[in-house]
């Protein structure tokens, strides 16, 4: 419970951050910058925001947590890979909602036996 918890605030929080801009973040430079550009431009992040602030929810309140999570777990990886290879120094963020997603899987590995019969 605290683990899906602590997902649910951390998405939350950042999906709220891409619309209202309360949490200062560095500008990210070079290949991560026309990356994040793009992503920005085509209105990606948008839709990025959107399912975080949603899971999040989902994952306080504990509906639909199981099928969140498995949806989270994209955004989780694409976050993991951006930093890991275009912004390595801001990465740890990235790590800890990775560790967070796959133990929250973990948590629900029940719901999940039927899918993976």
């Amino acid at each position: 419970m605290v683990i899906r918890i602590l997902l649910g605030l951390f998405v939350l929080v950042f999906g709220l951050n891409k619309f209202f801009h309360f949490i200062p973040m560095e500008q990210p430079t070079g290949d991560a910058a026309a990356y994040f550009g793009a992503l920005t431009n085509s209105k990606t992040l948008i839709v990025v925001a959107v399912v975080e602030i949603l899971a999040g929810i989902a994952l306080i309140f504990n509906k639909y947590g199981a099928l969140m999570t498995i949806i989270l777990m994209s955004v989780s990886v694409n976050a993991l890979l951006f930093h890991v290879t275009l912004d390595p120094g801001n990465s740890a963020g990235a790590v800890v909602l990775v560790l967070l997603n796959v133990l929250a899987l973990i948590g629900y590995k029940d719901k999940y036996k039927e899918l993976l019969n």
